[in-house]
């Protein structure tokens, strides 16, 4: 037996299961009596965007990895597969998801984790969740069971459209499997924490940009400047001693990933700001966590959902809001174009209107 068939048919994996058959047979029905249908695995993401009605189509029993050969650093997974399922096993052979996606709660699928597309503090460096991606095998809004792009980087029939579903939402099509890139773990790593006021430690930021740290993480929490260097073990050292800095405990990104620090206890709305890099300090009404290097904005405040997303557009990036029921435009809107175009793309892909209807937008 080979070493890619051992993974997919240990004794650890008896509960892997494929209903890929019974889920492609709900769609056909859904679309011939045109049913909304309401796509869910763990339900880990669900406090995203709107709320959808329909029939419930559960990914979750559709679950297991299909194949794993750590030599070539890709493994093959079915949609309804827990998260920590597939990090376990990466962990157990050295290796990782680089993008460092984000759980929110133990229930948490692998399908969840692409239609959402979220990235954790990595995600500037290593890239996000779409750019592991190599191929897919996805049911369509027309009722069929297709398979776009491979398991190698070179493959890239199709590869576009496996991509573009990463982070829809469900609205256009279901992912049932994906093949994924993985990285090796770091050799070493240091975590560090620096006492410097926003501004400076964006600055900062800007300068070592400039220069060869083997930066992996970086947050401002309003307090003090966080890093996480990851490499080779001279780089890590040569940097650490360089930056200076006091220890900071590795379960700080853990918790920054799942927003548990204290920052996101407070009662007021939350808003993730997705902006350039270098932009400047929001200044504005709220508190404010830097994220990404800069590049990520989480912002507690009771400003009219309006006024943040002018914000988040005036400096050339986008708002969403992260508390349930709270905005009536959760994820930013779009321009008129724009929204043209994804509602084209809506009509090619699901004609019937059956996935996840109105989870991004009302017409979406």
């Amino acid at each position: 037996m080979s070493q890619v068939e051992q993974h997919s048919h240990r004794p650890g994996e008896r509960a892997a299961s494929d209903t890929e058959a019974a889920l492609l047979e709900q769609v056909c029905s859904a679309i011939h009596s045109r049913t909304p249908l309401s796509i869910q695995g763990g339900g880990s993401k669900s406090f995203l965007g709107h709320s959808v009605p329909g029939e419930l189509l559960d990914i979750s029993p559709h679950r297991g990895i299909v194949t794993y050969d750590p030599t070539e650093l890709v493994i093959t997974v079915r949609a309804g597969t827990r998260l920590s399922t597939l990090q376990a096993e990466l962990d157990a052979q050295g290796q990782m998801l680089a993008f460092e996606p984000p759980h929110f709660s133990d229930r948490a699928t692998v399908g969840g984790m692409l239609a959402s597309g979220l990235s954790g503090p990595r995600r500037p460096w290593t890239g996000s969740a779409r750019d592991f991606v190599l191929g897919t095998r996805v049911i369509t809004g027309q009722g069929k069971l297709l398979r776009f792009g491979g398991e190698v980087m070179k493959n890239v029939a199709g590869y576009d459209l496996s991509r573009l579903l990463v982070g829809s939402y469900g609205t256009l099509g279901i992912i049932t499997e994906a093949s994924m890139k993985v990285l090796p773990k770091p050799r070493a790593s240091a975590h560090l924490s620096l006492e410097m006021d926003p501004g400076a430690a964006l600055q900062k930021l800007s300068e070592w940009g400039q220069k060869p740290f083997p930066i992996t993480a970086a947050c401002h929490d309003g307090n003090a400047l966080h890093l996480r260097l990851e490499g080779g073990t001279g780089s890590v050292k040569d940097a650490t001693e360089m930056l200076g800095g006091d220890e900071l405990d590795p379960a700080f990104w853990t918790q920054l990933r799942e927003l548990t620090l204290p920052f996101f206890s407070d009662p007021r709305p939350l808003w993730r700001l997705s902006l350039p890099n270098h932009s400047p300090l929001l200044n504005t009404e709220g508190d404010e966590l830097i994220d990404w290097g800069g590049a990520q904005r989480w912002l507690k405040t009771d400003m009219s959902e309006h006024a943040v997303q002018q914000l988040a557009l005036s400096l050339g990036g986008h708002a969403t809001c992260y508390t349930p029921g709270h905005s009536e435009y959760p994820f930013q809107p779009l321009p008129p174009l724009l929204m043209k175009h994804h509602q084209q793309l809506k009509q090619k892909l699901d004609p019937s209107a059956i996935f996840n209807l109105g989870r991004l937008y009302a017409l979406l």
